[in-house]
Order: C-alpha cells, then structure tokens, then sequence
C-alpha cells in the first residue's frame, strides 16, 4: 500500500527573504480553474517530503480547513547557499490524465560489468510518461542483470511500467549500455603528453634570431654610442 503524504501550509507571513530566514519557505498553489494561493511551508518538513515523493508521488496539501491533491511542480533554489526559497505545487484533478517525466534507477550488477571490465553508460536519466495522478510511480526501476555482453542493451520500450501507465518517450531510444573496456592503445594514447608551441597562440611574437655577424656589428654600434655620450673632461 503506497504511503500518504500531507503537508501543512500556513499564511505566509512578511516578505520571502524573511520567510526563508525564519525556517519557511515561500510557496504558491496553482491548477485548472484554481485561483492561485500563496502560503508558507516548514523548510524541514518540505525537504523530508520532497525526498519521499520527488515530482510523481501525490500529496495531500492542507491549507486551512482544505485539503487538496498535488505535486511538486517546481523547487528553485538559491544559486550560492543551495537553500530552497520557492516552490511550486500543481493542483491536479484526479480524473485527469497528466504528463510527468520520472527518474530511472539502476539496479543490480551487469554481468558484461563485472566479468567483462566493460563501462556501464546511463544515456537517460528520466522518461516521460503519461498515467492518471494515482498510478504515477515514483520511479522506474531497471534491473541490468541481464546485460550480459556488449551487443546488449536496455530500450525505453523494454522498461517495465506499472498498469495504467504510458511510456511518452521514444521506445527504440536507448537507455543503458555496456562500452568495452578501452584498448592499451587507447590508454597510451591517452597519457601521452600534449605540447603546445605558445608562439603559435596569436598574440605570441616570437623573437627573431640576429643573423650571422650582425650581433657583432650591433656591439661594436652599442660602444661607440657610448663613446660619444661620455662627457670630456675640461683641461684646467
């Protein structure tokens, strides 16, 4: 039986950075027909739920005396201190069916990994799917155990998905693969050492070399100009 989870909202009170230092965070409701509600939520409260539900799994947000179902639609965050300071959350109606894009987990160990040396690559993180509210899943998980050498590969088509649910994205695009291990060509090639000639960086002039003779000539130039800026003493 999948877990409830509820949120308490408060009015918000003050402007958003006061919220954010006060523990809360400034946060807003939205949906089809729905007046948009502004309100606050406890900061780490939120963050425990987001950890549970991520974006797919419902929530039962309670706003006074009301309480509605929805999701996490958007979580902006701070660019320096990674502190979240908005979030927006979609009011869904349950008979309706919606688009989310969820996160893939891996599990298991690839026996091309394991006995092979071969390099596991995720070329997706997510796949878009379509499913009323309440049979979202959470997360699909993909079990690669049966990537046994490196002509085998995972396809969204090959995705186990929950009944009710519709795979959006494209069914022959790949998700995970086996790559051989490198060659030792390949890894000499890679540690050699790279070497740059900084007069080919434009900007560089690259000082010339004085032809044959002519560093002599500018010596014998040099003294003589000496020679003549070398005061004469005055007879007494």
């Amino acid at each position: 039986m999948t877990k409830k989870l509820a949120l308490q909202a408060e009015d918000r009170k003050g402007k958003a950075r006061a919220i954010v230092r006060s523990g809360f965070i400034p946060a807003v409701i939205y949906g089809h027909s729905f007046a948009t509600i502004p309100f606050q939520i406890e900061s780490r409260a939120f963050k425990k739920i987001l950890h549970e539900a991520g974006t797919t799994s419902l929530i039962t947000l309670k706003i006074g005396k009301d309480e509605h179902q929805v999701l996490i639609r958007e979580v902006q965050s701070h660019p320096v201190r990674g502190e979240v300071v908005h979030v927006d959350f979609y009011l869904v109606r349950m008979d309706e069916v919606i688009k989310a894009e969820v996160p893939i987990v891996i599990e298991g160990v690839a026996p091309a990994v394991k006995e092979l040396s071969g390099i596991l690559l995720r070329n997706m993180d997510a796949v878009e799917l379509e499913a009323l509210p309440k049979d979202l899943p959470h997360q699909i998980t993909v079990d690669v155990s049966s990537l046994t050498d490196f002509e085998k590969v995972i396809h969204v088509k090959d995705l186990s998905v929950p009944a009710g649910v519709k795979l959006l994205s494209d069914l022959e695009a790949v998700v995970i693969l086996v790559q051989p291990p490198r060659s030792e060509a390949e890894l000499e090639k890679l540690s050699e050492e790279v070497k740059e000639d900084v007069t080919a960086v434009e900007g560089v002039i690259k000082p010339e070399k004085p032809a044959e003779g002519e560093e002599a000539k500018e010596g014998e130039a040099g003294a003589k100009d000496e020679k003549k800026e070398k005061p004469e003493k005055k007879k007494e």
